[in-house]
């Protein structure tokens, strides 16, 4: 890795010593100006770049951008200003009306361009061309600006001209077919499965586009040079799924939804357990061998309540313990437990100091009042004068000290700021600092398989990450070109080496492109290199094995923290501290490092040591409650460690974004991210519906309440356990949905005449839906409302997005990636395409992950500078 620290050049609008610009900055992105054009696609990734402290300016329609017109609403009163949905995702942003359709708004709009770093377009591909306003037009004038186009398929491709909606993308990307209820006895499916609820589709792409911007942002502090970026939300969310796709790349194996846990390739007991009142508790209850046996905890915790039965029985001491029987009467005792108490009687808080991983299945809204949450800002009050009253809003995705999340101003009136942001951009004398030439910018910086630049080239990351959600956000700074040295120990190794969910086949790639039906999982063995699950999270990575209870590996680790950018983590709360590793010895050993840490739920607070997983994380912060049929059904939750991915992707954006500050201003900072928060952040409207209307959660099932819709379901096809996707906006959606069908007279009921009459009897409605596609095929059909304009997709399993999925093969969604142990296989591509820098998941390494310690040596003697002998005596000693 190389650094320049001689003077850049300084160019037209930019400075030439940009450490200590503190003056220019709020949070992260101080001094940052974003113009947002667009639909609600586009919508989170502008809340969450204004939250990092960018000016955010929304051009709308004199009578206020659509969705200004989602629901809920002030006092369920529609009105442009009183929309909760804008609301949240528009929470510190500017509004600006702009007639984009005239020539005097052209030239306004232009102006603006001229003076912005970053526009969002998630309108029509040609909506600005048409009006000459396109991005080639507007970078004459302004070569650094950052485009970032957001659409719902790309913009080439088969599937370029396709309707979409969150559901039917959220069918399309595969999430669908993960979540829902379990099977009957027999293993058929009487509910459909059921999308999470609340623009999740939206919000993974815009989380994804954000990251990208800063990662260019990054980049232009170098170059001056901006850049065209590109999203595609279908593919953004096809690569959201967690297990399903390494189980059927790998071993063909096909998955099924199980109510509020992880789908999987068999059925497996339940995952609830329902409370006296009525209310559920997520006790994690493992009814095969784990590799963290829980058993003892979960004993004495049923001890402390007399509910032990026969546990004391010496049989329960032997390897019995380990066998399904034993395992399901222990779930049954716990189910019996909990039935025999209050949701309030808070059992998790017991089982968490019993070393255990039970959670509380909540309703977003009561986050509110927990204190762990109030004393990490996860929810803030913002007052609103033209209403004289204060609401709370979701507030911070993580903790930094003294640098805390945009708490303001709140949501903007229609236009209410329009002369004072023309007046800002585009007067004569704008002192606006626009680009920084970054010190820490890199001569040459290296250039990718691809034949382009990475962003990240001169950035070296030390990674002890653990599992998904802290190891999957190193991929995303490595595919950027960033040095990432992933650290570890065979004593502690990352557990998802020995994963058998993704293993490969003992025949490797040749077995399983000749098997015909599914293979059988590898049985989990001491091999750390056989699971196509890390190797995929860990693509293009360096491994290092370093033994941190030695004291010389503790030292070799601290020489690799002074010459590195930054440190990442996901270890349990206070293991760093524990190493002698707090953030103020990182910056005795580097004064600008960047110390990022994640957990599940956060360091600070009253919850520090409590144990999670993805799914205990979606329990507690809302997101399972979020997900499935209406009441009396039970939470259907997330099928899958969403948060896993969602917490990578949350960590990738803190690391970038305190990557961009640091090179700006020179301080490095310390964030304390947790999974929890980055649920909370994905819980939409559900918080500011609560304080606003004092309205309590309920799940809708696959329905649209506050985008109307009717249809707007999913619906039994042709094949066993196969649906589709449909939803109708307009009556010339319905129409044409009618056609289609063939006119049956059961659709010509008075019932469904209009879009108001058929939301009021959706039911009616679904049961007739189904009778009439449960014997088309799906794709058949989709492809022929697709022709006509209407939202449906099919909801697709990984077989069909890995094999049959044109759109995804188009856009390359995957590579091919060499691994030194398990031979080539395909790795997730970041969705993200870059035009100047484009994204490479093998890296700089041009591989996928790393065999356990594969590149020590390499580690030691080229940057720690060791000589070959030296290294090897401290290998016979333990210390590697």
């Amino acid at each position: 890795m190389t650094r320049n620290n001689s003077e850049s050049p300084t160019m037209p609008g930019t400075v030439a010593e940009p450490a200590q610009n503190s003056e220019y900055f709020e949070g992260f992105l101080g001094g940052i100006r974003v113009l947002e054009v667009g639909s609600e696609l586009g919508e989170y990734c502008g809340k969450l770049l204004a939250g990092l402290g960018a000016d955010v300016v929304r051009i709308e329609a004199f009578d206020g951008d659509e969705t200004r017109s989602i629901g809920p609403f002030y006092h369920d009163e529609k009105h442009p200003d009183r929309s909760l949905h804008f609301w949240h995702y528009n929470f510190a942003k500017r509004s600006a009306v702009i007639d984009l359709n005239s020539t005097e708004g052209q030239q306004d709009f232009a102006r603006l361009a001229r003076a912005a770093d970053v526009i969002i377009d998630s309108r029509h591909r040609d909506y600005l061309d048409e009006r000459n306003l396109g991005i080639a037009t507007l970078r004459e004038s302004n070569a650094g600006l950052i485009y970032a186009r957001i659409s719902p398929f790309g913009d080439t491709g088969p599937w370029r001209d396709y309707e979409s909606s969150d559901l039917v993308h959220l069918a399309l990307g595969g999430v669908v077919m993960n979540c829902g209820y379990d099977p009957d006895p027999t293993g058929f499916y009487e509910t459909p499965p059921v999308a999470p609820q609340m623009w999740q589709s939206y919000q993974i792409a815009g989380e994804m586009t954000a990251m990208s911007i800063i990662g260019a942002l990054n980049y232009r502090l170098s170059t001056g040079m901006g850049q065209d970026l590109t999203t595609s939300v279908h593919e953004a969310v096809s690569q959201n799924t967690e297990t399903d796709i390494p189980d059927w790349v790998y071993l063909k194996q096909t998955h099924r939804r199980l109510t509020c846990r992880h789908s999987t390739t068999t059925a497996r007991g339940p995952a609830l357990s329902i409370t006296k009142d009525g209310r559920y508790m997520l006790p994690y209850k493992t009814y095969l061998r784990s590799q963290l046996d829980e058993w003892d905890g979960t004993v004495a915790l049923l001890k402390k309540y007399h509910a032990h039965d026969d546990l004391d029985d010496p049989k329960y001491q032997t390897d019995y313990r380990d066998t399904p029987e034993a395992r399901k009467h222990l779930g049954i005792l716990i189910d019996k437990l909990v039935s025999q108490l209050m949701f309030d009687r808070d059992i998790w808080r017991d089982a968490q100091a019993h070393g255990l991983p039970w959670t509380p299945i909540r309703r977003p809204e009561e986050n509110m009042v927990d204190e762990h949450w109030i004393q990490r800002g996860a929810f803030f009050d913002v007052y609103h004068p033209e209403l004289d009253e204060t609401f709370t809003y979701t507030g911070a995705k993580w903790l930094t000290e003294g640098q805390d999340w945009r708490r303001g101003p709140r949501p903007p009136l229609v236009g209410e700021h329009t002369s004072e942001v023309l007046s800002e951009w585009t007067r004569s004398d704008n002192k606006h600092v626009r680009v920084f030439v970054s010190e820490r910018a890199t001569t040459d910086p290296l250039i990718s398989t691809r034949g382009k630049p990475f962003a990240l080239s001169d950035v070296r990351v030390i990674d002890l990450s653990w599992m998904l959600a802290s190891a999957g956000a190193g991929r995303f700074l490595s595919a950027m070109g960033a040095e990432v040295i992933k650290v570890e120990h065979i004593t502690r190794a990352d557990r998802m080496r020995f994963s058998p969910l993704g293993a490969c086949p003992p025949g490797g790639r040749e077995q399983r492109d000749n098997a015909t039906g599914p293979l059988e999982t590898p049985p989990i063995t001491d091999d750390p290199n056989r699971s196509g699950s890390f190797m995929e999270i860990n693509s293009g990575k360096l491994a290092m094995s370093l033994n941190l209870k030695d004291p010389r590996g503790h030292q070799m680790l601290e020489d690799l923290i002074r010459e590195a950018d930054m440190v990442v983590e996901g270890f349990s709360p206070g293991t760093m501290k524990r190493l002698g590793l707090s953030y103020d010895r990182l910056k005795e050993l580097n004064p600008s490092i960047i110390y990022v840490q994640q957990s599940g739920l956060g360091e600070k607070g009253i919850y520090g040591r409590a144990r999670t997983y993805g799914p205990s994380a979606q329990a507690i912060s809302g997101l399972s409650e979020m997900s499935g049929l209406p009441e009396p059904y039970p939470p259907a939750g997330i099928g899958y460690s969403y948060l896993d991915w969602f917490g990578a992707y949350n960590m990738a954006t803190a690391m970038i974004a305190a990557l961009y500050r640091r090179n700006v201003t020179g301080e490095g900072c310390h964030i304390d991210s947790s999974q929890g928060e980055t649920g909370l952040y994905l819980t939409g409207s559900s918080i500011l519906d609560h304080s606003v209307n004092g309205r309590r959660w309920s799940r809708y099932g696959n329905r649209s309440p506050y985008k109307p819709a009717a249809p707007h379901g999913v619906y039994r096809t042709q094949g066993e356990d196969r649906w589709i996707a449909i939803a109708a906006f307009t009556e010339h959606q319905w129409d044409c949905l009618v056609d289609v069908l063939g006119r049956p007279e059961s659709l010509c009921d008075i019932r469904f005449s209009s879009l108001k009459q058929r939301i009021a009897n959706q039911d009616a409605l679904d049961d007739v839906l189904s009778t009439l596609t449960a014997d088309l095929d799906g794709f058949e059909l989709m492809a022929d409302l697709q022709a006509r304009r209407v939202p449906a997709g099919v909801c697709q399993t990984a077989e069909d997005r890995y094999e049959h999925d044109p759109q995804l093969e188009h856009l390359g969604w995957m590579v091919e990636l060499e691994q030194k142990n398990i031979g080539t296989w395909p790795v997730k591509e970041n969705p993200v395409h870059f035009s100047h820098t484009p994204t490479y998941i093998g890296g700089r390494l041009n591989r996928s992950g790393p065999s356990y310690g594969e590149d020590t040596e390499t580690v030691l003697t080229e940057i720690l500078h060791l000589r070959t002998e030296d290294i090897a005596e401290l290998r016979k000693q333990g210390a590697l």
